[in-house]
C-alpha cells in the first residue's frame, strides 16, 4: 500500500515551499506566548503580558481576513513582502523596548504593528490547490497541513518559553522573528508554485467569506478551542513556576503535540467514513472531557500526564474543522476562508492569554485551568448547535454564487 503523504511531496516544489512555509508559521504559535514569556519575566506582571500577547494576537486576527482579500487579487509576492516587512521590524522594536525598559506604551505599539504578518496557513493551501485542484491528492495536503498546523501551536510554543526560561527573557522572540523573517523570504523565492491569480474568480464574488454561517459556526468554536490550549500553555508556565520548577514549562507543554500530532497524521491517512461535521463535533467534546484533569495537576509529573491527555483532540479538531471550511467555502474564496479559522484561533489564543493571566495573578496558579474547562464546553456547544448547517449538502455562496456539491 503507497503513502499517500508520500505521493503528494513528488509533486514539484512541493517539499520547498511546505518546509519554509512551516519554518515561516511558527512565529503564529511562538510570538503570543512568547510576548507572556519575555514580558513576565522582565516586568513581573501576567496581565501586562496577556495585554500585549493580546493586543498581537487580536490585531493580527482581525486584518489578516483583509491581507488574505488582497493576497487573492494582487498575489502571494506583492502582499507577503511589504507585510513581513512591516511585521520583522515591529517585532524587533517590542524585543528592544522590553530589553531597553522602554515606556510600556511603546510594547503596545510594537505589538499593534507586528500583527501585519500575514496568515502563513493560508498562503500554503492555496499552493497546494494550485498543484492537486480537484484531485483527490488535495485532500491528503490539507490533512498534512492541518496536523503541521497543530505542531506549530503546540512545539512552537513549548520552543519559545523554552528558550525564554532557558537563556534569557527575549530569546523566544528573537528565535520566532528570525523564523519568521527567513522562511517567508525562503517561501516567496519559489515563484513556480505561486497561485496564478484568477481576476474573473474574485470579482465574480460578493463580500466577505465570513458572512457565509459555516465560516462563522467553525471560526467561533475555534476561538474557545484556541483559549483551551492559550490557557494550558500560560498555566503551565505558572504551575511550574509556583513549584520551583520554571524549566519544566518546556517538558509540559512539549508533550501536547505528541499524541495529538501522531492521531492527526493517522486520521488524515485513513479518512475515516464518519461526516466531518460529526468528526468535529466528537474531537470537540473529547477535548471537553480532558480538560477537566487538569484542574488536579499539582505536581509536575501530572501535570505533564494531564496536558497530554488534553491535548490528543486537538490535532483531530483542526483538520475537521479545515476540512469543513474547504467544502463549505467557494474556491475563489479559499485563501480568506481558511484564514478566517486560523482568525478564530489567533483570538482564543489571545483571549485565553489574557484571562488566564488574570485568573492565575487574583485566584492562584492552579485555577488557571478553569479557563480551559469553560471554553471547551462552549466550543462543544457552539459545534453541537450549528450541526445543521455544518452538515449542508451544498456549499454556501455569498451574493448568488454557483453551488457546488459539498462532499
Amino acid at each position: 500500500m503507497s503513502n499517500p503523504y508520500a505521493e503528494i511531496f513528488r509533486a514539484p516544489g512541493a517539499k520547498s515551499f511546505s518546509a519554509a512555509g512551516f519554518l515561516a508559521r511558527l512565529p503564529i504559535a511562538m510570538a503570543p506566548i512568547g510576548i507572556v514569556a519575555m514580558l513576565s519575566q522582565t516586568h513581573g506582571e501576567y496581565w501586562l503580558a496577556g495585554a500585549v500577547s493580546a493586543t498581537f494576537a487580536l490585531t493580527n486576527a482581525l486584518i489578516s481576513p483583509h491581507i488574505s482579500r488582497l493576497v487573492d487579487r494582487y498575489g502571494q509576492t506583492a502582499v507577503v513582502i511589504p507585510t513581513t516587512t512591516i511585521s520583522v521590524s515591529a517585532f524587533l522594536a517590542l524585543i528592544a523596548a522590553t530589553h531597553q525598559n522602554w515606556p510600556v506604551w511603546t510594547l503596545f505599539v510594537s505589538a499593534l504593528l507586528a500583527a501585519a504578518m500575514p496568515s502563513m496557513p493560508a498562503l500554503v493551501r492555496a499552493r497546494w490547490t494550485e498543484i492537486f485542484r480537484n484531485r483527490p491528492e488535495l485532500n491528503t495536503a490539507f490533512a498534512f497541513e492541518s496536523a503541521a498546523d497543530e505542531l506549530v501551536y503546540i512545539a512552537g510554543a513549548s520552543f519559545s518559553v523554552g528558550l525564554g526560561v532557558a537563556l534569557f527573557p527575549e530569546a523566544g522572540m528573537l528565535a520566532s522573528t528570525i523564523f519568521l523573517a527567513l522562511g517567508t523570504l525562503a517561501f516567496i523565492l519559489q515563484r513556480a508554485s505561486e497561485p496564478r491569480l484568477r481576476h474573473e474568480d474574485v470579482d465574480a464574488q460578493q463580500g466577505s467569506a465570513i458572512r457565509l454561517r459555516a465560516v462563522q459556526i467553525i471560526t467561533l468554536a475555534l476561538v474557545f478551542v484556541g483559549s483551551t490550549f492559550a490557557t494550558a500553555e500560560v498555566s503551565a508556565v505558572a504551575i511550574t513556576r509556583e513549584l520551583g520548577q520554571p524549566n519544566a514549562a518546556t517538558l509540559v507543554i512539549g508533550v501536547y503535540a505528541i499524541g495529538s500530532f501522531i492521531l492527526g497524521l493517522v486520521l488524515g491517512a485513513i479518512n475515516p467514513a464518519v461526516p466531518l461535521h460529526r468528526q468535529l463535533l466528537i474531537a470537540v467534546s473529547v477535548l471537553a472531557i480532558t480538560a477537566w484533569p487538569l484542574l488536579v495537576a499539582d505536581t509536575v509529573p501530572l501535570l505533564a500526564l494531564a496536558v497530554f491527555v488534553s491535548g490528543i483532540a486537538i490535532s483531530p479538531t483542526f483538520i475537521t474543522a479545515f476540512g469543513l471550511i474547504e467544502r463549505r467555502v467557494p474556491a475563489a474564496m479559499l485563501t480568506e476562508g481558511v484564514t478566517w479559522v486560523t482568525t478564530g484561533i489567533g483570538i482564543g489564543m489571545a483571549l485565553g492569554a489574557f484571562v488566564a493571566g488574570w485568573v492565575v495573578d487574583i485566584f492562584g496558579a492552579e485555577n488557571g485551568f478553569w479557563v480551559s474547562v469553560i471554553a471547551s464546553a462552549a466550543a462543544v456547544a457552539t459545534i453541537g448547535l450549528g450541526q445543521r448547517s455544518l452538515a449542508g449538502t451544498t456549499m454556501e455562496c455569498p451574493a448568488g454564487s454557483l453551488a457546488q456539491p459539498a462532499e
